[in-house]
């Protein structure tokens, strides 16, 4: 680690930026009440928080139509698990620590909805057949049993513009993933044309 001066205790870290106020420190529910249930019935995009026993952490998108992720109660949401790169950050890190953190985002939204609990990965076919899509359910998904649900202001999203068409840059001024993968895999003959080919097959055909 380079030689930074760096902070070691929650004082020095307080003494710097101070305490909560009382709004914030009271805005924590453990419930999914009828705010929280109708910002995830509108959420097309989550982004979760996950770690195994010895903390290596992963964020992972999980994203599909509007109302994907299914409220059962106050206390229980179910995410499904769509088709991916079989990686399974998420689902590997749950085995070891069932602990997770969710942010939903809606479009054009600033504010975010935050969400924790503790995880389990469930195969139970009669809950999966509620979240089929495309003639497909999932073969499994993430149960989040809620412990803390809260609204996340909206200070970042404001200081990034990130709903903002203006701030966006243009399509040829964005970074090359096809090229990026290529050179980070480094097959033989895996190029950035075939990398992009493989890419759109996934994208058009293995969605669900």
């Amino acid at each position: 680690m380079p030689d930074f001066e760096t902070i070691q205790t929650e004082e020095e870290l307080r003494a710097i930026l101070g305490y909560p106020g009382e709004l914030v420190k009271n805005k924590v529910i453990n419930i999914l009440d009828g705010h929280c249930r109708q910002f995830i019935s509108q959420s097309p995009l989550l982004m979760i928080a996950t770690s195994d026993h010895e903390g290596r952490c992963d964020v992972s998108p999980r994203g599909d139509a509007p109302g994907f992720v299914l409220v059962l109660d106050d206390r229980h949401l179910v995410i499904p698990e769509r088709p991916g790169n079989r990686r399974m950050d998420s689902l590997r890190n749950l085995l070891s620590n069932p602990r997770a953190g969710l942010i939903f985002m809606i479009p054009g939204l600033e504010e975010t909805l935050r969400v924790n609990g503790r995880a389990y990965i469930v195969k139970d076919e009669k809950l999966l057949q509620q979240m089929e899509s495309h003639g497909r359910n999932p073969l499994v998904g993430i149960v989040i049993e809620v412990e803390e649900c809260y609204s996340h202001c909206a200070k970042a999203l404001k200081r990034s513009s990130l709903w903002n068409p203006e701030s966006w840059m243009s399509k040829e001024k964005l970074p090359n993933i096809a090229q990026m993968i290529a050179d980070h895999v480094k097959l033989p003959g895996m190029s950035a044309e075939k990398v992009a080919e493989s890419l759109n097959e996934s994208y058009t055909k293995r969605l669900y």
